[in-house]
């Protein structure tokens, strides 16, 4: 007989978890293993809230493996480490993503890109070396991130949004330099205007949009910064099909995806074809593409806007994530208000 989340390993442990599609989380005991020699353990303080979180509690995928307990953008305080861990050390904040262990030995880790490993293995929902499933802690607003790594890179943003009532805080809050509303047919036949004439040996620039669940950016010209966002409403596969339309009409440079998608599309990608564009993706980076990006955030001090939530709040911040409700980060305080059953 299979052993209970709880009895699978010495450790007892406490989160929240989602038992089927519906997607609410509940109090859920579980288990971690001991720290091994090259294990950090840490206590976990603070959890954000990733729109793929909500995805993966509701099964909108298709492949989540109940219990879910989410929860891939922790940081806390190291209380232990194995004997072979070096870089270290009781006391130090760490931080903790989306993947916790790949192969070690593959062509892609070999060149610090364990995320396109074979077998890389996610923070929750997933299975580990020893079979048993990996568990988060619990539990976006990329986009304003986004737009405050492209200043610090010296590119010059422009914000795209469905909405007019955006504009002062993309341009006076988050630091963007240019606003364009969507919806608007004129605005949009100009910037179409500007991206048919722009030269692509000197362009600077990006756009990026306020509205979709998932991150994209443009480029105007090949070298320039590429950058993510997340923030808005989700669309539906039709909403998607229309938007993705729009935006490759007047884009004459690479639409780039950052995140999944709940649904597919199709006929967006002929017309694509049709006008010789080129859209492309990615997902999260690997180790030392990580590092580097904390130590360049620290650096130019850009950080996130977040709302500071307790774990009992949870449910209601994922009903708020749908309707895009939150100014930008949703984050839990798990080490103050997470309370065991």
């Amino acid at each position: 007989m299979a052993k209970s989340p709880e009895e699978q390993h010495p450790v007892k442990a406490f989160g929240w978890a989602a038992r089927d599609p519906s997607g609410v989380l509940s109090p859920f005991k579980f288990s971690r293993r001991a720290t091994g020699d090259e294990d950090v353990k840490f206590k976990v303080l603070y959890c954000g809230i990733c729109h793929s979180d909500l995805h993966s509690v509701k099964n909108e995928w298709g492949f989540s493996q109940y219990p879910v307990l989410p929860g891939h953008e922790i940081v806390g305080e190291v209380t232990e480490v194995g004997s072979k861990v070096k870089k270290f050390k009781v006391g130090d904040k760490v931080g903790v993503g989306c993947m916790v262990g790949s192969c070690h030995s593959c062509d892609n880790c070999a060149n610090d890109l364990e995320n396109y490993c074979p077998k890389f293995i996610l923070t929750y929902d997933s299975t580990y070396y020893d079979g048993t499933p990996t568990y988060g802690v619990g539990l976006g607003g990329l986009g304003h991130v986004g737009v405050k790594f492209a200043k610090a890179l010296g590119v010059k943003v422009t914000v795209i949004s469905t909405s007019p009532s955006k504009k002062e805080e993309a341009i006076e809050h988050i630091g963007a330099d240019s606003f364009l509303v969507s919806r608007d047919p004129d605005q949009m036949q100009i910037r179409c205007s500007l991206c048919s004439s722009s030269s692509p040996a000197i362009a600077r620039s990006v756009e990026i949009s306020w509205e979709a669940g998932y991150g994209w950016c443009t480029r105007e010209a090949i070298g320039a910064t590429s950058i993510s966002f997340t923030h808005g409403q989700v669309f539906d596969h039709y909403q998607w099909e229309l938007w993705l339309t729009e935006y490759l009409h007047f884009l004459s440079s690479p639409f780039m995806f950052y995140g999944f998608l709940s649904n597919p599309f199709y006929s967006t990608l002929v017309y694509g074809i049709t006008g010789r564009k080129l859209v492309a993706g990615s997902g999260i980076g690997g180790m030392k593409e990580t590092q580097e990006m904390i130590d360049f955030a620290a650096e130019h001090n850009i950080t996130a806007d977040i709302e500071v939530i307790p774990m009992d709040y949870v449910n209601t911040a994922m009903e708020r994530l749908v309707k895009a409700d939150v100014r930008y980060r949703f984050v839990i305080d798990v080490g103050n208000t997470l309370k065991a059953a």
